[in-house]
């Protein structure tokens, strides 16, 4: 009976190493799963590596922008009467106190001058024929307004 007992024994043994095997295979397979993830800090290096900026794309051309001039238009709504003319003197700028600008005649009635930019505005006075003064007080117009006086004489 006994040697009926190492035959059982020697079967059953046969199966134990089987079972260890298996868990190697296992060992195996895990080591296999580590360089799988070791290409992972790769990615992380390639993030952080840049030290070269990226190339920036080429500049667009802007083309500049024409400046339109501020102009100052001051209209006159007068009839001076046939054959005499409208003149306007003043200070700021194109105007003077000496000496009259004519203005242009649109209507029977209407006097229109168009003066330069000016950063202080337009402070002027009407003259009919750049002789006889409008009444009143000075006009005064900020640069760029768009004026229509009625002055009188």
């Amino acid at each position: 009976m006994s040697a009926s007992k190492k035959t059982k024994s020697t079967t059953a043994k046969s199966p134990a190493p089987a079972t260890k095997t298996a868990p190697a295979k296992s060992a195996a397979k895990t080591k296999a799963v580590v360089p799988a993830k070791a290409p992972a800090p790769a990615k992380t290096t390639k993030a952080a590596a840049p030290a070269t900026p990226a190339p920036r794309p080429a500049p667009v051309a802007v083309k500049p922008v024409a400046r339109k001039p501020v102009l100052t238009t001051i209209s006159a709504r007068v009839d001076v009467g046939f054959g005499n003319a409208l003149y306007i003197r003043g200070e700021g700028a194109g105007l003077s106190w000496d000496q009259g600008l004519l203005m242009e005649c649109l209507e029977a009635d209407l006097w229109r001058i168009t003066l330069p930019e000016s950063a202080h505005g337009h402070i002027f006075k009407f003259l009919v024929n750049d002789l006889s003064w409008s009444a009143g007080p000075d006009y005064t117009v900020p640069g760029g307004a768009d004026v229509t006086l009625t002055p009188e004489f």
